[in-house]
Formats: structure tokens, C-alpha cells, sequence
């Protein structure tokens, strides 16, 4: 294929300025637009080049990599016959500009593609599925495996996704020339879409699949294993290569699952980085006087903590080591004192409390 000379298409030399060529397509726009030549079915296809050359010439990114190519004589004039100086493929249309490589930067169809859609045809691939799944904190923080089942779409077992019925004949869409894509074009921008005729397959069946009514796909719940990295807090993302919808009409690759996770709160547990942090309660004449508590962790083991007398309310006590590890960093478990008071005290209590206080201010 050989692709055409945008400059001669907007009419402007190689060194035109950006204002040059907004000029030149405003100015050929209006001449070539449909609305403007009503009845007259040629201008559509000129209309399109302009929009076409503008869309490109009008990036200067884009710009940049079209001028590299168009030194190599990978494009024709706005009349489809090859240009003085750039040379000609054995079949007398031009260079193909499949036939160039850019020194490990990839064929040059593939750097065309890139910029306006189009080249060498891509591997049919299926959509990619996007989900959000929750996880326990203890399963976030230490890493695990967690089964979800998603509804997923997959090639019909009785046509393999061609959607014909078996034995019948199968024929070119019409509608988008076997491509299975169609372009749809709004204020010179194209897009490629799946033609929505034949579903992005390229082919119509004469006389469609019984079992999945042409679609060419069924629905699905599947199980996948997800396996959680340990330190994973909210938002962090996993991508599944392959483990999304098949490519439509068999063959082809699946798209990839995209799983986002979302931690659970714990009722004992938080998280500050990679330390974790809980609180304890203990009455007040364990703060006063000390005392000894078990303290579960994160691992599930219990540690014997000392608290001194004296302990204030909101203190913290580190334990090294215990909290979540990542790339060979290990954080700590940070426990917090909580001192319980009473709600109501007898008289006897009441007394023996205020004794213990005028004998501190003695």
C-alpha cells in the first residue's frame, strides 16, 4: 500500500508553518465538505484526505515522524502516482511503505499504524476484563490466594465463535470490506471501531450458530485464583495476561484481567506504612502498678509484653519485627496503651482513691 504525500494533499511545501497548513485545511474544508457539494459523491473521499493530512501535519509529533518516513519515498502524490525522487516497488505504485525497517525501531508500517491507524493488520485480541476485589488485612499484609468467579464471555463451543451454523457458508461483510473495523470521522479525526455487521469477525455467516444465535460468544462464570503480594495495600493493581475475554471468532489472544485491591479494615489491626499498630485496654491499677499482657500479632502469635507502673494513658510499646515485610524491610507492631476508669466506685474505693491522692500531694 502506498500511502499519499499530505503536503500535496493540503496543497503546502515540506517547511510550511503550522499556520500555513491550519490555512490550507480550513481553506480546502470548506471547499470540499459535504455539506457544501451536495450531490456530488466524489468530494467525500477528497474531504477525508484533507482532514486525514491535517490530523497529522497539524501534530507536531506526529509531523516529525511523517517527515522522517516521507524522506524514504514511503509516500505518493495527492494524484496516487509515485513522486520523482522517491523511487517505486516492482508493482509500479510507489514505495511500500511495509518494506522499510527503521534500524530496531520496527517496520515502518508499524510506525504508520501508530500514527494514523493503519498498516499491517493487528492480531485479533479480546477485551480486557477490569475488577475490584476485597481482601482481609491479614491477607493484604502477609500475601495470600483469594478465588473469585467473574462472568466472562467465551467462544461458542458449537461454531468456535465464527457464529455460522456448522456447514453453512460464510462470506466477506460488506459492510466493512473484511477488515472487521469500520472508521468513523468527526472534525478530521478517524477512529476505528468494530464493524458492528459482523461483530469485528470480518465474515457473515449465511445462516447463524443455533446454539449462540450468531453472537459467536456465550456468557460464563469462571473461577480464577487471584494471588494477593504481601505489603499490597488499597489500589495497588495486578494484571492477569491472558485471563480476559478470548479474541471474537476463535484464534487470536485474550485480553489480560486487571484486578484492584481493596483492604479490608480489621477490627484489632491498622496500618501506618509498613508498621502496624493496635491498642490495649488496661484498667487503672495495671497502669498504676504494672503488669504483664499477651499481645496477639500480625503472624498470629502471641508475645508477652511488660508494662512498667506508671504507664499514661496513650503510650506506645514497639515490638521489633513485627509488622509487614517488603523488598527486605520489615516494619514493627506498635501497641497501644488504653487505661480503662471506672464508671462507678463504692464508697470504700472512693475513700481508699482519695487517701492514694493526698498522699502523692504530701
Amino acid at each position: 500500500m502506498a500511502a499519499k504525500d499530505y503536503y500535496q494533499v493540503l496543497g503546502v511545501s515540506s517547511s510550511a508553518s503550522q499556520d500555513e497548513i491550519k490555512k490550507a485545511y480550513r481553506r480546502l474544508a470548506k471547499q470540499f465538505h459535504p455539506d457544501a457539494n451536495l450531490g456530488n459523491p466524489t468530494v467525500g473521499e477528497r474531504f477525508k484526505e484533507v482532514s486525514e493530512a491535517h490530523a497529522v501535519l497539524s501534530d507536531p509529533e506526529k509531523r516529525k515522524q511523517y517527515d522522517r518516513m516521507r524522506r524514504f519515498g514511503a509516500f505518493t502524490g495527492a494524484g496516487g502516482r509515485a513522486q520523482p525522487g522517491f523511487g517505486g516497488s516492482a508493482r509500479g505504485q510507489g514505495v511500500e511503505y511495509e518494506d522499510f525497517d527503521f534500524g530496531g525501531l520496527g517496520g515502518l508500517g508499524d510506525i504508520f499504524s501508530s500514527i494514523f491507524g493503519r498498516g499491517r493488520p493487528k492480531e485479533r485480541r479480546g477485551e480486557n476484563i477490569e475488577t475490584v476485589l476485597e481482601v482481609p488485612f491479614r491477607v493484604a499484609a502477609l500475601g495470600g490466594k483469594i478465588p473469585i468467579t467473574l462472568p466472562m464471555t467465551e467462544n461458542c463451543p458449537t461454531c468456535g465463535g465464527s457464529g455460522a451454523a456448522p456447514g453453512s457458508k460464510v462470506s466477506t461483510c460488506q459492510e466493512c470490506g473484511g477488515r472487521g473495523t469500520v472508521s468513523f470521522g468527526q472534525g478530521g479525526f478517524a477512529v476505528n471501531r468494530p464493524c458492528p455487521a459482523c461483530r469485528g469477525r470480518g465474515k457473515l455467516p449465511a445462516q447463524p450458530c443455533p446454539k449462540c444465535q450468531g453472537a459467536g460468544e456465550t456468557r460464563v462464570e469462571r473461577k480464577i485464583m487471584i494471588t494477593v503480594p504481601p505489603a499490597t495495600d488499597t489500589g495497588t493493581k495486578v494484571r492477569l495476561k491472558g485471563h480476559g475475554n478470548p479474541a471474537a471468532g476463535g484464534g487470536g489472544q485474550a485480553g489480560d484481567l486487571y484486578v484492584t485491591f481493596q483492604v479490608q479494615p480489621d477490627r484489632f489491626f491498622q496500618r501506618t506504612g509498613l508498621d502496624v499498630t493496635c491498642e490495649i485496654p488496661v484498667d487503672m491499677v495495671q497502669a498504676i502498678l504494672g503488669t504483664k499482657l499477651r499481645v496477639r500479632t500480625l503472624a498470629g502469635k502471641k508475645i508477652v509484653l511488660r508494662i512498667p507502673p506508671g504507664t499514661q494513658p496513650g503510650r506506645k510499646f514497639r515490638i521489633k519485627g513485627m509488622g509487614i515485610e517488603k523488598n527486605g524491610r520489615k516494619g514493627d507492631q506498635l501497641v497501644q496503651i488504653r487505661v480503662r476508669l471506672p464508671e462507678k466506685v463504692t464508697e470504700e474505693q472512693a475513700a481508699l482513691l482519695q487517701r492514694f491522692e493526698q498522699s502523692r500531694d504530701g
